[in-house]
């Protein structure tokens, strides 16, 4: 079984910009209303996954990832995906031993910058950057598929 163990911050400054080591652009939507699980399809360039996470909050979930035509993604997300769609930009950041991924959201979840570290175990000690915030692991608000519901900029104050 594939386990993920992720944890997730708000970024404070745009301090870590200096250190990308690379990009990509996501586009993702979700086909399910996640009881057990979250279905999501994602395509970055030329390349697309299926992707099944269990719908458990905080660091470890079970996670199942499948390439599939991009051709068929595309179909997915016009046509069976909830919207709004996913957009972000996800930069790559080296801060200590580990590669950070810095998600810079689009469309109507725009505004919201969040980093993700995957780690080898939960308890897995890791250096945190200056730039990292508070940490939203637990706050299912900021779960790309929550956002899919209930996106950022409709969010109050």
């Amino acid at each position: 079984m594939a386990i993920e163990i992720e944890r997730k911050f708000l970024v404070t400054d745009d301090s870590w910009r200096g250190s990308i080591k690379d990009s990509a652009y996501y586009r993702q939507g979700y086909l399910n209303d996640e009881i057990h699980c979250s279905i999501r399809v994602r395509v970055c360039g030329e390349r697309a996954w299926l992707n099944i996470k269990s719908a458990t909050i905080g660091a470890e979930r079970q996670e199942f990832e499948y390439e599939i035509p991009v051709d068929d993604a595309h179909a997915m997300l016009s046509t069976l995906s909830r919207k709004p769609l996913i957009e972000k930009t996800r930069y790559f950041v080296e801060a200590g031993s580990h590669t950070w991924e810095i998600d810079v959201f689009e469309g109507d979840n725009a505004g919201l910058i969040l980093a993700e570290i995957e780690l080898e175990n939960p308890d897995e000690a890791f250096e945190k950057p200056s730039w990292l915030g508070e940490e939203v692991t637990h706050d299912p608000r900021y779960y790309n598929t929550s956002l899919s519901k209930t996106p950022y900029k409709s969010w109050q104050a």
